[in-house]
């Protein structure tokens, strides 16, 4: 282990010749919110936006003997990739999946310029990992896998390295975010015993789990790609054997739509913009209670490469998940004054945000679907007391996933 942290060490002076350390910042709000010193290791502000960019530059520094860089990824690591193939003036292939958000493809672009060429590949991750794989056998290049190399995860490490610079000591408690694990795993490395961990991965992709549970990596048989920094279908195998024995007691898998709630709340209140994976490890503050009050708390804010174009799609599933926003199917009678009738039983701070109705023919009733948004969710029930009351028949299909798909 001394000598993990002797060239974690070096491995995070050589990257100041790069790019500075990222900052660590107590956070007030949440600091007072939990009743805990919290503080964000601000791993979005790296000139990549993600903490991606360490593991690059150590596994390429290296290598730096090859002419051919190949990678697989679906943001974050590609970024930094493509940063460094431009720094080191090395040649990369980068393989990203067709799913990838564009604000991380044309930034990966950007960072890289003529040094590197992107190609598309699958729906998922590990679609584009196997082509690069492949490929890389071909072209006889060197493939820089985002976790699940030593190199990568010593260069994750440097994170806990400037941690522990900045803060003076181990913090009391680490909450990480978790992809393939080479951040958990370095930083595990890093500080060993001395601090208290919580390993965050969303709930469609929590390969850390799956592989605690079953005792080996497995590969899971669905990965929803909302939070793409983080959804990775099977644990590195390298990874996992750093954090085989954390203990399922020390993870979290959150839901996709409970972090939408987090990403507005740091927006709107504290100005940082979070992609969903960066504000897993913020989001898990509120499972945390009593076991952080008093403590020296550090989050992992792993990216900030956040597509705005999304915003109304997590503007959407947090207000679900608050329960302020709701759509149901009403079957309305089809006769002058029966829309009015409905509206009288709406609040002064519910708004109708969705109505789609065609009349039918020879028919005395006619479905509506309408998405209603309120301040409290309360509201609801007075509603739906009043349309129970007045024997309208509806269904709430906010939850429905299947019928959410199509009309949602």
């Amino acid at each position: 282990m001394t000598d993990f942290l002797d060239h974690a060490r070096a491995a995070t002076a050589e990257m100041r010749s790069v790019f500075p350390e990222t900052p660590l910042l107590r956070n007030a709000h949440l600091s007072d919110l939990y009743g805990a010193d919290i503080w964000l290791k601000r791993e979005d502000l790296s000139p990549v936006r993600s903490y991606k960019l360490r593991g690059a530059f150590n596994a390429m520094r290296k290598r730096l003997d090859k002419d051919l860089f190949v990678c697989a990824s679906a943001g974050n690591h590609a970024q930094g990739v493509a940063y460094m193939c431009r720094h080191f003036g090395k040649r990369g292939v980068i393989f990203m999946p067709v799913t990838t958000p564009q604000q991380k493809i044309q930034k990966t672009r950007i960072f890289g310029g003529d040094a590197i060429e992107i190609r598309l590949i699958g729906d998922y991750f590990d679609d584009c990992l196997r082509a690069a794989q492949a490929f890389c056998v071909e072209a006889g290049g060197h493939f820089l896998s985002p976790f699940d190399d030593a190199d990568v995860i010593e260069g994750q490490a440097s994170v806990g390295v400037e941690i522990e610079t900045q803060l003076g000591r181990a913090p009391d408690h680490l909450v990480i975010p978790v992809g393939g694990g080479g951040l958990g795993a370095g930083l595990l490395s890093q500080f060993g015993m001395r601090s208290g961990y919580t390993f965050v991965e969303p709930s469609g992709g929590a390969c850390l789990r799956a592989a605690l549970e079953a005792g080996q990596p497995v590969t899971l048989p669905r990965v929803d790609t909302f939070a793409d920094g983080a959804a990775v279908a099977r644990i590195g195998a390298r990874t996992f054997e750093v954090l085989k024995d954390v203990g399922l007691a020390n993870t979290l898998a959150l839901s996709e739509d409970r972090l939408c709630t987090t990403i507005l709340e740091m927006l709107n209140v504290e100005g940082i913009v979070l992609e969903p994976a960066g504000a897993l490890a913020i989001d898990a503050l509120k499972d945390l209670g009593q076991a952080i009050r008093g403590r020296t708390v550090v989050c992992i804010t792993s990216g900030g490469n956040f597509d705005f174009e999304r915003l109304p799609e997590v503007k959407e599933r947090a207000q679900r998940y608050s329960g302020v926003k709701k759509y149901f199917i009403l079957r309305l009678p089809q006769r002058p004054g029966a829309l009015k009738d409905f509206l009288n039983f709406l609040g002064p701070e519910d708004d109708i945000a969705r109505f789609e109705y065609l009349k039918k023919s020879a028919r005395n009733f006619g479905s509506v679907l309408i998405g209603i948004e309120t301040s409290d969710p309360g509201h609801f029930k007075r509603l739906f007391d009043a349309l129970d009351a007045h024997g309208y028949t509806y269904r709430d299909i906010t939850d429905d996933e299947v019928l959410a798909q199509f009309v949602i």
